[in-house]
């Protein structure tokens, strides 16, 4: 069970790494997190989210094309506190080993969200009391890796990879996270070992599976409105999420930059 007193998450690891293949041409010159909907780039998006809700730090793990992730968030902080992690093997791991560099730098309770999602600000609310899991009721454009809950929500079990079937008792991850400083320990432990083995093209959600299997994770599970986000991951999702998110001026603001390489 998360602890209720658990102080307020304020920071927020954002894992922007790869190169997503699946949205090209847009991503031949551009990271995917810098893709526009309705004009307004995913990682702008995000920024103003985590503003609204109180954050303060925001480390990115890059790789692909990470200048232009520096170069874009230079002009669109509004005061957070921006670090990076470098993902050198961005083309040859996945999301666990970028996950795995974060621990060199994050040691406190923090919120772990991908590039590829949008969302109301007003989502994350729910989110900043470690230690939880965003997950919507299945929807038959949603793919990859769902979840099942128990009665006192609590996630039950993993289930990697898609289905085909709109299962009742199934709910799609959103891709974020929010972990204790304890839960993080643990599950950077279980990555290690991952990593030392040599399993780093792998989705963390491997890891998170393990451990709710054998007891080690306990995440609640946080309700997502599906008509309230989106993950991009081809153009088609693209066109879709415009459908929802439409373009409108967001809070700009300076910016305070600390460099850090793993």
């Amino acid at each position: 069970m998360a602890n209720i007193q658990s102080p307020q998450v304020t920071t927020a690891v954002l894992l922007a790494a790869g190169t997503g293949s699946r949205l090209q041409p847009l991503t031949n010159d551009a990271p995917k997190c810098l893709t526009e909907v309705n004009g307004i780039a995913i990682l702008e998006r995000l920024v103003d989210c985590l503003c609204r809700n109180g954050f303060k730090r925001l480390v990115v793990v890059v790789g692909y094309l990470d200048d232009c992730v520096r170069d874009f968030l230079d002009q669109r902080t509004d005061g957070l506190v921006i670090e990076y992690v470098i993902n050198p093997r961005y083309s040859t791991t996945n999301n666990l080993y970028s996950l795995w560099l974060a621990r060199t730098i994050v040691h406190e309770s923090f919120l772990l969200v991908e590039s590829d999602v949008v969302f109301d600000a007003s989502l994350l609310e729910d989110m900043l009391c470690p230690d939880k899991i965003a997950i919507s009721r299945m929807q038959r454009w949603m793919q990859g890796t769902t979840v099942t809950v128990d009665p006192f929500q609590q996630v039950s079990a993993f289930q990697i990879g898609s289905s085909d079937e709109l299962d009742k008792i199934r709910y799609k991850t959103v891709n974020m996270y929010s972990f204790t400083l304890a839960t993080w320990r643990r599950v950077t432990e279980r990555l290690s070992q991952h990593v030392t083995a040599g399993r780093v093209n792998q989705y963390y959600e491997t890891v998170f599976a393990e451990m709710v299997a054998d007891g080690s994770l306990s995440l609640e599970a946080v309700r997502f409105d599906s008509c309230r986000w989106y993950e991009i991951d081809t153009l088609k999702d693209l066109h879709e999420a415009e459908l929802i998110f439409p373009g409108k001026p967001l809070k700009g603001g300076s910016s305070q930059l600390v460099m850090s390489q793993s």
